[in-house]
């Protein structure tokens, strides 16, 4: 929690008001208490701390009423208000006066967006519908809002301090930055930056707002090299639909040429390399791969001519041959014995 002077100023005094009242009630108590004690002493003691308490009820009254007219003037005597910084906005308002010239400046770059992007709203800077139709936060802005006036750089600190600040940018360029201090802003509101380009609308952000209620910010631009053509660019600031600040900057000089387009040729050559390794699969001559085909043939067929002969390899024609010799062979033994 953050806590100013005035906030801490005001909690002292309503502390220094409890004090003051219970003082008082506690006062007042003890001294009826004492009245009613038949003990001289225990009176008397009861007595004291009862005016006691009076005395410094009289001290809390005296100091609520300095800490409420004298001393945040006091304090501002030997630490200066810390929002010094925001200060710059709020004087930054009269020159909001001087932005008449710079709206009547603006019909005449304005009358081409009118045509493309933006309605035929000239006075004033608008938000074009398809920008608004982006919008994220459900928050209320502050329309009270500050912005100071727009400095624009190429290069920032940590401290979104500008480095080389200019109105006039010479090509080449690769990030350009929009350095503002504001004030007053509602952390979650939506917020939109707005970049054109001779009045044509050539880049926006627009989200809820990330930062503090107060400090310094940045809307920046990092396109790539070639889109930055020479001529006149404006930078619009706004909080929700509301117009806040608007600033204006030149480039000149002719942006580098376009890096992609070489880069994508030596891509397009790998590619028909790849249509010259497809030529050695036809070449494999897979019709030499077909004939050993044929040879398989031959050792296909000798297979069931070896399963014939094997037949006649069995020969059940000469066991019917044994066993006819056998026979006589025993009818000659008993002719014999007889």
């Amino acid at each position: 929690m953050q806590l100013d002077i005035h906030t801490a100023v005001q909690t002292a005094l309503v502390i220094s008001v409890v004090a003051l009242i219970l003082s008082i009630w506690f006062g007042i108590q003890a001294i009826r208490k004492a009245r009613a004690l038949p003990f001289f002493r225990m009176r008397r003691e009861t007595m004291t701390r009862g005016w006691r308490l009076l005395g410094w009820a009289a001290f809390w009254a005296i100091l609520a009423v300095l800490l409420n007219t004298r001393a945040e003037a006091f304090i501002y005597r030997f630490h200066p208000p810390t929002a010094t910084f925001t200060l710059t906005p709020t004087i930054t308002l009269t020159p909001s006066i001087t932005l008449s010239p710079t709206i009547t400046l603006t019909p005449s770059l304005t009358l081409t967006p009118a045509i493309s992007n933006t309605p035929s709203i000239t006075p004033t800077p608008a938000i074009p519908l398809a920008v608004e139709m982006l919008f994220e936060s459900t928050i209320t802005p502050n329309p009270e809002a500050l912005f100071s006036d727009l400095t624009f750089t190429d290069g920032i600190d940590s401290e979104y301090r500008p480095l080389k600040p200019g109105e006039v940018f010479q090509n080449p360029i690769d990030h350009m930055y929009s350095v503002f201090s504001y004030d007053q802003m509602i952390v979650g509101s939506q917020w939109t930056a707005l970049w054109y380009r001779n009045g044509e609308l050539v880049h926006y952000e627009t989200l809820p707002w990330n930062g503090g209620s107060g400090g310094f910010g940045y809307a920046d631009w990092q396109p790539d090299p070639s889109e930055w053509l020479p001529g006149e660019y404006e930078v619009q600031l706004f909080v929700g639909e509301l117009w806040r600040k608007s600033g204006r900057f030149t480039v000149e000089g002719e942006p580098p040429a376009p890096q992609p387009t070489s880069t994508s040729t030596p891509t397009a050559t790998p590619t028909h390399t790849n249509t010259a390794t497809r030529t050695p699969f036809p070449t494999t001559t897979r019709p030499a791969t077909s004939t050993p085909r044929p040879t398989v043939t031959p050792y296909i067929s000798p297979t069931p001519t070896t399963k014939p002969t094997a037949y006649p390899t069995l020969t059940r024609t000469p066991t019917p041959t044994i066993t006819n010799t056998r026979p006589p062979t025993l009818q000659n033994t008993p002719t014999s014995g007889s």
